[in-house]
């Protein structure tokens, strides 16, 4: 229930500087976790494994601040060469504790005036404060996403409470909210949905390097890189005046420093010595995604004709936002594809590749990363529920590469690397077809055996892919290893569909009259079987021509591997 509270002068006295209070959860390079304030965390990051939040996308969210606290620190980098010297100084974020200083105030949880990240005085015209359930988003709106908090959280410590406050700035769910006095957009008490956060209508990427130096210096674009928008008065949240409790009217960013510190609510803590017990919450200036990819780097970008269609624009981008049903390396070409473009093609990309890993392709291609270089590709983002009012679940995986496969001109590794996810997903639908085919001998729906199957041939694939994908950037020629690559493939669905036919059991051997394109057939589990792995075969251009070579690795360790397909059936058209 909403309480009405008001700060007593003991608890505006109070104060909770982030600049040299420990709040930002890390691990060390031993793994082990801590908090550490903002200083530390770059004065430490050559020391720090990564960032650690209570959820991935807080660990997003966290590593977008400390972003935006580095490129206005050093105002830059402005040109690669300023960025090249960051790379090699072992001790470049020196410097970030002298400006945090200087800004000491605005860095004030609990600042009297300016408190980082909210309004000072917030409040709705009845005065509700609200249970901090509004800004935790283990414990949505409804059913809590996790029971660690159930059914209220009642009070946060000053660290946890600024952390939450951050995420809520890039993921707080849309929905109705209470009306703020001060703020023109409310109706009858209320404002109608404006949009979850920013970084929530993303579907988040970064790189990540072997430490949290690393992983701060590769997301860190210089100002000279094409294709992202520095504006001359790109600055973050904490330079400029404080927000009222309205929206402001602006409607895009002026840089990368503005957007990663975009103030997307309106939103003022209520707390007491012992911490921070409730929270008023409204919106703020929402930004509208379509057409934004000139301004934000760390999200995949695809083209929308419906959208065109709409709006009556030639040309129209939406963020990529993440699939939870599949793996960050089934999506590899979404982050590594060169599109293209302008003059080479008439049409515009259908897809653009997230503009953090176009940074990381200049570096590679202009000879400031070796191409041996490995880098993780972290993919993070939410799944909102119902009208975007509370998250379902959060999507977060990695894929290691080596950072040749972004090269702009020799893109070899790249293609080779992208037609090997189309190998697996034309393997994992002839897996597909044997469990449809096994159903239909006997008389059950192919459907559901369909889906079964290809979840099972994804999930086998999913380990093998990634450690192939690292071991390709060593190989000298990766045309090659995209055989290697086929024949574990392979030995993995063969072994998956062998499974398959022995679990069909009697009724399957025996089989049954179906329906086919030339009127009818017996099928049983011998005839699906051969057309199996004639289908297999042809998917994988038929990597074992002769006998596979028993020092090839094998796929899972249950099931048998035949000496090579056997093309006797024929295979229905």
């Amino acid at each position: 229930m909403p309480e009405t509270t008001e700060l007593s002068e003991a608890e505006a006295g109070l104060s909770f500087d982030l600049t040299d209070r420990p709040w930002v959860p890390v691990q060390w390079l031993d793994r082990t976790e801590d908090e550490l304030s903002l200083s530390e965390v770059f004065t430490q990051a050559a020391r720090l494994r990564r960032l650690a939040g209570d959820l991935p996308t807080q660990e997003f969210a966290l590593l977008r601040l400390l972003l935006a606290v580095a490129h206005d620190a050093f105002d830059g980098p402005r040109t690669i060469d300023d960025w090249a010297d960051l790379w090699a100084d072992p001790d470049c974020f020196a410097t970030v504790p002298a400006y945090l200083a200087r800004h000491r105030q605005r860095f004030d949880l609990l600042h009297p005036t300016a408190p980082f990240f909210q309004v000072v005085g917030l409040h709705t015209a009845k005065g509700e404060v609200f249970s901090l359930n509004r800004i935790v988003a283990d414990v949505p709106n409804g059913e809590p996403f996790f029971t660690s908090r159930m059914p209220d959280v009642a009070r946060l410590g000053f660290a946890e409470a600024t952390r939450w406050v951050v995420h809520a700035h890039a993921y707080d769910t849309s929905g109705i909210k209470t009306g703020v006095e001060g703020d023109d957009r409310v109706k009858g008490g209320k404002v109608y949905p404006q949009g979850v956060g920013w970084a929530g209508t993303l579907g988040g990427v970064f790189a990540e390097g072997n430490d949290l130096r690393e992983t701060l210096l590769l997301n860190l674009i210089a100002a000279d890189t094409s294709g992202i928008r520095f504006g001359q008065g790109d600055m973050p949240a904490w330079r400029r005046e404080p927000c009222g409790p309205g929206a402001t009217g602006r409607l895009r960013p002026s840089g990368v420093r503005d957007l990663y510190t975009w103030q997307t609510r309106r939103l003022r803590l209520h707390f007491k010595a012992d911490g921070v017990h409730g929270v008023v919450l409204g919106y703020g200036d929402p930004l509208t995604p379509h057409n934004m990819h000139s301004y934000e780097p760390m999200t995949g970008w695809r083209r929308s004709p419906a959208q065109e269609k709409k709006r009556g624009e030639p040309v129209v981008y939406l963020p990529q936002e993440h699939d939870p049903a599949r793996s960050a390396w089934r999506g590899l070409a979404a982050l590594i594809s060169n599109p293209i473009t302008g003059a080479q093609s008439a049409e515009a990309a259908a897809r653009l590749r997230p503009g953090v890993f176009e940074w990381i392709a200049r570096l590679v291609t202009e000879g400031e990363l070796d191409k041996g270089f490995l880098i993780r590709a972290r993919v993070v983002g939410p799944v909102y529920g119902t009208q975007q009012s509370v998250i379902d679940e959060v999507v977060n995986d990695h894929l290691s590469m080596g950072v040749v496969l972004l090269h702009q001109r020799d893109r070899e590794y790249a293609q080779q690397a992208i037609d090997a996810v189309a190998d697996a997903e034309a393997a994992v639908r002839t897996l597909g077809d044997l469990a449809s085919d096994l159903a239909r001998a006997v008389g059950a729906d192919p459907d559901p055996a369909k889906d079964i199957a290809r979840d099972l041939g994804f999930g086998a694939l999913d380990g093998l892919y990634p450690i192939w994908l690292r071991e390709l950037t060593d190989e000298a020629d990766p045309y090659e290893y995209r055989t290697v690559w086929q024949r574990r493939v392979y030995r993995c669905v063969i072994g998956l569909g062998e499974r398959l036919l022995t679990h069909a059991g009697d009724a399957a051997w025996e089989g049954r009259t179906v329906e086919s394109k030339t009127g009818t057939e017996w099928l049983n589990s011998a005839l699906a079987d051969g057309w199996f792995r004639s289908r297999l075969s042809k998917a994988l251009g038929d990597p074992f021509p002769t006998a596979p070579p028993t020092d090839e690795p094998a796929g899972p360790p249950s099931g048998t591997h035949p000496a090579g397909p056997d093309f006797s059936p024929k295979v229905p058209a």
